[in-house]
Formats: C-alpha cells, sequence, structure tokens
C-alpha cells in the first residue's frame, strides 16, 4: 500500500495519531450505544406505566425523601431488590420498575453498608423508627448508623415543597392544582423527622 493511500480516509493511522478525532469518534460510539439501550425503555409499558394503587408522594412524604437524599441515606440504603432468592428471602419481592415511574431520581443500586429499605414500608412502628434514627445503638446495639436526632426539631420547610411538586409535575408526576396549593399548608409545623418516618413507611407498600 502506498502512502498516498494511507493518507487518504480514516485509517488507523489517521485516527490513531490524532487525539482531537479519537475523542470525537469514542464520544459518537459511546453516544450511538447509550441511545440504543436507554430509548427502547420509554416505550416499554412496564417501565413508563406506573403499578396498580401507586399514588404521587404526598407533600409530607415527598418533604421526607428530600431530607433522606439530603442526608445522604441513599450511599447505604439501596431501593432495589433484585431477583435473586437470597435478597428475596431477606427483604420481600424483588422491585419493579413501575414502582419507580413517580420517583425523580430513584434509589436504586446494589451497594449495600445497611439494608436495602425497598420494602421497609410497615415493617416497623413509628415509634421504632423515631427511636432508631434518633439513636440507631438505642435498638441496635452493634449499628454504625449515624445518628440524626436534629431532625426532631427540625421544621420542614413549606416554602419550597410547591416549587418541588411543580417541577415534578413537568417530569410526569400528576400532581392537580389543588394539591400543589395546599402543599404548604400539609407540611407547616412538621419535623423533618416525622417527614422521613411518614416516607420510610410508604416504601414498598404499592405492590401487593
Amino acid at each position: 500500500m502506498s502512502n498516498q493511500d494511507k493518507n487518504t480516509g480514516f485509517s488507523h493511522d489517521k485516527i490513531e495519531t490524532s487525539n482531537f478525532l479519537m475523542i470525537v469518534l469514542i464520544l459518537v460510539v459511546v453516544a450511538f450505544g447509550g441511545l440504543v439501550e436507554i430509548v427502547p425503555l420509554f416505550y416499554q409499558k412496564s417501565t413508563t406505566e406506573p403499578i396498580k394503587g401507586l399514588e404521587p408522594y404526598t407533600p409530607v412524604q415527598l418533604a421526607g425523601r428530600d431530607i433522606y437524599i439530603r442526608e445522604g441515606c441513599y450511599n447505604c440504603h439501596s431501593q432495589m431488590i433484585r431477583p435473586f432468592r437470597a435478597e428475596t428471602l431477606r427483604y420481600g419481592h424483588y422491585s419493579v420498575a413501575g414502582e419507580f415511574v413517580y420517583d425523580h431520581p430513584f434509589q436504586w443500586g446494589s451497594k449495600r453498608t445497611g439494608p436495602d429499605l425497598h420494602r421497609v414500608g410497615g415493617k416497623y412502628s413509628n415509634e421504632w423508627q423515631r427511636i432508631h434514627l434518633i439513636n440507631p445503638r438505642d435498638l441496635v446495639p452493634e449499628s454504625i448508623m449515624p445518628a440524626y436526632p436534629w431532625l426532631e426539631t427540625a421544621k420542614v420547610d413549606a416554602g419550597s415543597i410547591g416549587a418541588n411538586m411543580r417541577a415534578l409535575r413537568a417530569v410526569g408526576v400528576p400532581y392537580t392544582d389543588e394539591q400543589i396549593a395546599g402543599a404548604a399548608d400539609e407540611v407547616r409545623n412538621v419535623s423533618e423527622l416525622d417527614a422521613v418516618i411518614e416516607y420510610l413507611q410508604v416504601l414498598g407498600t404499592h405492590l401487593k
């Protein structure tokens, strides 16, 4: 092959010796591969339609979820039970996509420092959750979970909940104008601890 032939088109030599061209082609390949995997999911009913009985979070539950994310609880607790016998025996029925339609962002993952919380709703009483959040070692002496005593006295930010719900409605959560208008009154004077408990108690309860 002559030198003239090597310098024409997208030869290996030309790609491998040009950083810019290599980066552009890598980005094109990655973008195409991502689209091939992601786009079909938007057209599958099992991933875009809520399961029967699923309701959007109430204002108090939504505030609790925001606090849960703010405090970094998702770093140790996933909310995705995989369809493996060892997991379903310990945590309950495996997670299905239709349960997370209204979660933005969802709390999936498989790295667990603490147990998965997807089916924790109703597993313990509100008082158990209260004591556990204030000081986990009062109930589980060997626990390494941090304590969150300030949640008991801190109040939910009533001024931001309406904006949060409007933002979620923009991405498909079916909140009504009436629900958004009344959200601030529902969360006013509610402690952050009570809001987190309300959120935890609804997790995984819609799948029958």
